[in-house]
C-alpha cells in the first residue's frame, strides 16, 4: 500500500555556541565515522519545534505536558465556572485529580515540602503543609480539547454535589473520562507521540521521527574563560568580581526528520465521527512542522552566544515508501582544505552526490523534491529538485498532502 512520507534534510551552520549540553555542561557530542562530532539531541530540537508551534498554530490545536495537570485542569474548570474559584481546594482539586487518574491511570498525589514556620528562629523549620494541588507522578501530555472534555465532566460532577469517587462509579463516567484522554489529540501529541505507563491503551505512536543533529566534520571542544568586574569597585580595587568558564564549539550540522503523514492523519482522526474528519488539520500540522523544524533553534546558552542562525539549505522529499536519512553522506567527515572554504560547500557537494547514488542503488526515488538554499556554496544542491523559498515550500508540501488525503477519502 502506498504511503505518504515527508523527509526533511537540513544543513545549518552554528557559530560558537552551547545549545545542548551534557551533565558536565559541555556541548553534547558523539563519535560517527571514527571522529568526534558535535551533537544536538533530538529532544532538544523537538522541544524547540513545539515552542515554534505556539506562533504557527491555534492554542486549541496544541497540548500541555506537565506534572501539574490538576492545576492545569483546574484553570479550565474555573474559566467555565468562576463561582468554583472559592471552593478550588475543597471541591475542584479532588474532582480533577480523580478524573485524571480515571482517564490516565497515573498516580495523583499532593506534594508536601518543609517551609519555615512563623515565629521560629532563623533556620528552624517544621513540617508545614501548604495548600497545593495534587500532581501526577510523571509528566502527562494532554491536548487542549482533552482537557476541555475533562473540565466539562468535572463541572458535571461538582454540580451533582457528589464525592469524586462516588461520581466516578456512576454509569459511563469512568469510560467518558478515559475516552476524553484517548481522542481529539493535539498536533504536538499526534506528531511526537505520548507514553502513559499506567494505561498503555491511550499511548500514541509518534508520527514524526527526529534524528540527533550531527556536525558534518570533526569538532574540538573549546573553553571561554571570562571575568566580570564589580561596578561598585573603586579605581584602587583591582581584580574581578567573578571568574568562570563556559564550554562551546561551532559546527555545520546535518539535521534530519521524517513525518509519516498516514499515521499523523490516524492520530488526529482518533475518536472523530466520519463527518468531522478532514485533511485540513493534517495539512496544517505538516506545514507547521516543516516551518517550525526549519526555523527553530534550541535555546541553550542563547543569551551568551547569540547563535541565531537559519539553515543554509533545506531539502524536503515526498515519498511513497519508507523514510530515508542521508547522514551517510557525512560518514566520511568533511575535511577543510583551503582555510577560507569552510564546510558548507563541501557538505552540499557530498549530499548532492550521495542522494542520487542511494536512491538509484535501492530504486527509491522521491515523488517530489523541493530545495530552499542560500548562497553560491549551496549551488551543488540545485539539480536535486525544484527550487523554492520557505513560504513556497510550506505551501506546496501542504497542497500535495491535502491532495493525497483527498484522493484516499
Amino acid at each position: 500500500m502506498s504511503r505518504t512520507i515527508i523527509d526533511v534534510h537540513i544543513l545549518q551552520t552554528v557559530p560558537p555556541s552551547n545549545i545542548n549540553r551534557d551533565d558536565t555542561g559541555a556541548p553534547k557530542s558523539a563519535v560517527y565515522g571514527g571522529v568526534r562530532r558535535s551533537r544536538v539531541s533530538s529532544q532538544a530540537w523537538k522541544k524547540a519545534t513545539r515552542k515554534a508551534f505556539e506562533e504557527l498554530l491555534d492554542p486549541a490545536e496544541l497540548g500541555v505536558r506537565t506534572k501539574k495537570v490538576v492545576d492545569t485542569l483546574t484553570e479550565r474548570i474555573i474559566a467555565r465556572e468562576e463561582s468554583l474559584r472559592a471552593v478550588k481546594a475543597e471541591q475542584v482539586w479532588p474532582m480533577a485529580a480523580e478524573l485524571i487518574h480515571a482517564a490516565t491511570g497515573a498516580k495523583i498525589e499532593t506534594p508536601t515540602r518543609k517551609t519555615p514556620a512563623k515565629g521560629n528562629k532563623a533556620g528552624a523549620t517544621e513540617d508545614v503543609v501548604e495548600p497545593q494541588a495534587p500532581q501526577s507522578s510523571y509528566l502527562l501530555f494532554l491536548s487542549a480539547r482533552q482537557l476541555d472534555a475533562l473540565a466539562e465532566l468535572a463541572i458535571e460532577g461538582i454540580a451533582k454535589k457528589a464525592e469524586p469517587k462516588v461520581f466516578l462509579k456512576e454509569s459511563d463516567v469512568k469510560a467518558r473520562a478515559k475516552r476524553a484522554a484517548a481522542t481529539r489529540h493535539s498536533v504536538d501529541i499526534a506528531l511526537f507521540g505520548r507514553m502513559v505507563a499506567d494505561t498503555t491503551d491511550i499511548n500514541v505512536d509518534a508520527a514524526a521521527q527526529v534524528a540527533h543533529a550531527l556536525s558534518v566534520h570533526p569538532v574540538d571542544l573549546e573553553t571561554d574563560y571570562f571575568t566580570a568586574v564589580d561596578d561598585q569597585n573603586s579605581d584602587a580595587e583591582s581584580g574581578a568580581g567573578m571568574i568562570g568558564t563556559v564550554d562551546f564549539n561551532s559546527a555545520t550540522l546535518y539535521r534530519y526528520a521524517a513525518v509519516d503523514v498516514d499515521l499523523l492523519a490516524k492520530n488526529l482522526d482518533a475518536g472523530l465521527a466520519d463527518e468531522e474528519r478532514s485533511g485540513e488539520p493534517v495539512r496544517r500540522a505538516v506545514e507547521a512542522f516543516i516551518e517550525g523544524f526549519a526555523l527553530s533553534m534550541p535555546t541553550g546558552k542563547l543569551n551568551t552566544f547569540g547563535n541565531n542562525t537559519l539553515p543554509d539549505a533545506v531539502v524536503v522529499k515526498l515519498r511513497s515508501a519508507r523514510p530515508i536519512s542521508f547522514v551517510g553522506a557525512f560518514e566520511n567527515p568533511i575535511a577543510q582544505g583551503d582555510s577560507s572554504e569552510g564546510h558548507v560547500g563541501a557538505a552540499c557537494q557530498a549530499l548532492a552526490e550521495h542522494i542520487p547514488a542511494v536512491e538509484g542503488a535501492f530504486g527509491a526515488p522521491a515523488d517530489h523534491t523541493w530545495i530552499v538554499r542560500v548562497g553560491k556554496q549551496t549551488q551543488e544542491l540545485a539539480s536535486l529538485g525544484e527550487q523554492v523559498n520557505l513560504r513556497e515550500l510550506v505551501t506546496k508540501v501542504g497542497e500535495v498532502v491535502a491532495d493525497r488525503l483527498g484522493k484516499r477519502g
